[in-house]
């Protein structure tokens, strides 16, 4: 098993820079998940450790072997790609244990780690079968088969489950963390998909424009968001953002939206007290804003007049989409919630789960 470092990483085509000095380092045996819009440079991270992209400046390690011109095959990773990439022509054996056999490795190691790599996945009684008759869960599954039977230090997955339906994904996300769980080896998988990404992970590194914006745990990311960028990347639906100015008076901090404004609970005051004036942008999740009828006890509540311009009823909760003078917003509401289009109403701003940013720097402060 292996971690895996990157120093001061710099990926550029011509005169484009993809990868700015990328810095962060993988645990053994940890479940990375590099997540971001299309574009950020989250793949291309992946394949500079692979090999397949060459490294413009800077160092990567895996372990403590520095793999800048390690050929891919002698790096000791196993790769998962989004096609899936299995040989129409050969057996769901044979594609599985195709890359032994380049390797010369004995046929009895070769079928007892594609067996035990079928078991695992369940795709035993697939083994004869050609890739066209499976389905593309069944196909993901052989893809990867193929990296397990390699036994390497580091598996990587570039988007494996973009191409399947929206049921399949969520049964697969819970195959994949239980093959990481029981393999314990070192996991680096990239995402566009931010729920994939909250499920799965030990932690995740979020990137933007090339250059990474914050890596933490789920749960960090999600409550202590670093920027305007991750609050608003990670959760669904994403946090609403409004342009505000903070005022302090009589020692009470409040956020002024113009339209409306909410006071900041005095535990959470201190570190606005001496930014009267200060032009922000005020955070606060959907689901922290509430029906008034249906709202916790024991939070701090800030009411927020608003009317209701769309309603989605998801069954288990419902979408109210809010309009306050120019700001728009939505809230994640109690499924018993009678408000309706059109409705005038009070929402609830639970004040103990607001966020706030620097207008200018888009940093969070806290």
């Amino acid at each position: 098993m292996a971690s895996v470092t990157y120093d001061n990483v710099v990926k550029n085509f011509g005169d484009v820079s993809v990868i700015k000095n990328l810095n962060f380092s993988v645990e053994d045996k940890e479940f990375l998940v590099l997540v971001g819009p299309s574009g950020c440079g989250k793949t291309t991270a992946l394949r500079m450790l692979a090999g397949l992209e060459e490294i413009s400046s800077g160092g990567i390690k895996i372990g403590d072997r520095t793999v800048n011109d390690v050929a891919p095959k002698d790096r000791d990773i196993a790769m998962v790609f989004q096609s899936y990439a299995l040989y129409p022509h050969m057996s769901v054996y044979d594609n599985m244990a195709f890359g032994l056999k380049l390797r010369k490795t004995p046929k009895d190691e070769i079928k007892k780690r594609v067996n035990e790599a079928a078991e695992i996945l369940d795709i035993t009684h697939l083994l004869d079968r050609k890739p066209r008759q499976l389905s593309g869960g069944q196909r993901q599954r052989v893809a990867v088969g193929r990296a397990i039977v390699r036994e390497p230090k580091v598996f990587l997955f570039d988007e494996p489950l973009s191409n399947l339906d929206a049921k399949l994904r969520v049964q697969m996300r819970a195959e994949i963390s239980k093959l990481h769980q029981r393999l314990q080896t070192t996991f680096i998988y990239v995402t566009h998909d931010q729920t994939e990404a909250m499920t799965m992970a030990t932690r995740i590194a979020v990137m933007n424009k090339g250059i990474l914006q914050q890596l933490d745990t789920p749960q960090v990311l999600y409550d202590r968001p670093a920027n305007l960028f991750v609050a608003g990347f990670i959760g669904s639906p994403s946090m609403n953002f409004f342009p505000g100015k903070l005022s302090v008076s009589g020692g009470k901090v409040s956020v002024d939206m113009d339209t409306f404004k909410v006071q900041v609970p005095d535990a959470l005051a201190a570190p606005y007290k001496n930014m009267d004036g200060k032009r922000v942008t005020f955070g606060i999740r959907p689901e922290n804003i509430h029906d008034p009828d249906f709202a916790p006890v024991n939070i701090h509540g800030e009411k927020v007049s608003a009317k209701v311009d769309v309603t989605e009823l998801m069954g288990n909760e419902t979408f109210l989409y809010l309009v306050n003078g120019k700001n728009t917003f939505i809230a994640r509401v109690d499924p018993r919630s009678q408000k309706r289009v059109g409705n005038e109403m009070q929402v609830i701003f639970d004040m103990d789960k607001f966020h706030i940013f620097d207008l200018e720097t888009e940093e969070a402060i806290r």
